[in-house]
């Protein structure tokens, strides 16, 4: 296993995109020390903020993470990254494929741009989890996001394709969606906002946009594959899944063929 040891806590933000399980296996320790990572004109490189031991795997293993690392697994096209401890912005960034674990904390944008792979965050993640960078077309592309705690707002915005699965977020999840599936235990007010296409799914919500109608109880076979496919993810989503739901469509100030399913108690 390659491991990198957060020496103490950097001086700047670093942004680790490209240090990837591939792009490490080619390089001696030396070579990997090298590499540049600061963001800053001090010019720091990753000697010089981590203790650097390689082995060729394809797992790799971050410790002693904090808010200040971004990036992390930008790009990933394979293996698996571990991080113990927090992460900042940009949490896999564009990745197409592997796995990514945070025993901790995201920053904001986790996810933005992926089209692969699947990322995993056991603690919160920051506003816009799942959605597009500023002038970005698109948030997340395809990948799966697990969020064991709480998203902040806009979770999933301007979300094309995928899975984000959480266990709370704040207001204006699947805000601009163009498609892919949120599935939820609570939503905070006005999900769905300004969504065109796509598929939210909460066991409880806040205050809706009353560009959302009512088209009554819905018992579909999708949601029913869909809660066999994320069962061992996430128990409670899959139960959510399995009930019988009330069905909104909307946001009909825009294209409005998206849908907002909450169970039908």
């Amino acid at each position: 296993m390659t491991t990198l040891t957060l020496r103490a806590a950097p001086p700047e933000r670093l942004d680790l995109a490209g240090i990837t399980p591939a792009a490490l296996a080619g390089l001696s320790e030396g070579e990997a020390a090298r590499l540049p990572v600061g963001t800053s004109r001090h010019g720091l490189t990753l000697g010089d903020c981590f203790a650097v031991a390689l082995d060729g795997a394809d797992e790799l293993r971050i410790v002693g993470a904090t808010d200040r690392l971004d990036r992390i697994g930008a790009g990933l096209e394979a293996g698996r990254i571990v991080i113990e401890g927090d992460v900042g912005q940009r949490l896999g960034a564009g990745m197409t494929g592997g796995t990514i674990t945070v025993s901790g904390s995201a920053g904001p944008f986790a996810g933005t741009a992926a089209k692969g792979g699947t990322i995993r965050i056991d603690g919160d993640a920051a506003e816009s989890a799942g959605g597009a960078i500023h002038g970005a077309p698109a948030g997340l592309d395809g990948a799966t996001l697990l969020i064991g705690g709480r998203a902040g707002d806009r979770l999933g915005d301007r979300m094309r394709a995928g899975l984000i699965v959480v266990k709370q977020a704040g207001d204006h999840a699947g805000s601009r969606m163009i498609a892919g599936t949120i599935v939820a235990e609570v939503v905070g007010d006005h999900p769905g906002y300004g969504m065109r296409r796509g598929t939210l799914v909460a066991a409880r919500h806040g205050a809706l946009l009353p560009t959302f109608a009512e088209t009554g109880r819905q018992d579909l076979v999708v949601l029913r594959l869909l809660a066999k496919s994320i069962a061992a993810h996430s128990p409670e989503a899959a139960a959510l899944l399995r009930g019988s739901m009330r069905r909104y469509g909307g946001d009909l100030a825009t294209l409005g063929k998206g849908e907002l399913f909450t169970p039908a108690g």
